[in-house]
């Protein structure tokens, strides 16, 4: 949970910025959430690929990384569905590219967390009883996190629909 309250550093534009620059931001960008650095240089990669997709050892070489991190990278990527393998036909390597409005997908994983904050502050209110200031707190991020649920999802269905008009 400590890359849900990180501070993010903001990412200046600047028009000379170059991809390997952008990889390397992306990669501690995601790490900060809580990917390895590896995993989010493959993101910054897989973002900026001509081709949007790449197989393990073109990403490897190109992050100059080994083939063990890389694996390990890319099944982390996979298991949490940020990426996608898939194989053309007549291939003989698999290649990854990001899932389908990966974004939104994330977005919508992380939403199962709300509900753990909201009963981790209720678990807080029967422990502190009556005691007027730390109920005061408790309530607040047991609301904060009801509301975020409530709320939500209607912006991920109203997300969706503005992307299909895209």
């Amino acid at each position: 949970m400590v890359g849900l309250f990180a501070p993010i550093r903001t990412i200046r534009y600047t028009p000379l910025m170059s991809v390997d620059q952008f990889v390397e931001d992306a990669g501690l960008f995601y790490a900060r959430l809580g990917l390895s650095r590896t995993a989010g240089r493959v993101m910054g990669r897989l973002l900026t690929a001509e081709s949007g997709s790449a197989d393990a050892p073109e990403l490897a070489e190109g992050l100059a990384v080994a083939k063990s991190s890389m694996s390990i990278a890319l099944r982390q990527l996979e298991q949490a569905g940020l990426v996608e393998r898939f194989r053309m036909r007549g291939a003989r390597r698999d290649r990854y590219r990001l899932a389908e409005d990966v974004y939104a997908r994330a977005f919508r994983a992380k939403m199962a967390e709300f509900e753990s904050f909201r009963v981790l502050a209720e678990q807080g209110l029967r422990a502190v009883g009556d005691d007027p200031a730390r109920r005061r707190r408790l309530e607040l991020m047991r609301d904060m996190y009801a509301f975020l649920m409530d709320r939500f999802p209607a912006l991920l269905d109203e997300w969706d629909e503005l992307r299909e008009r895209r």
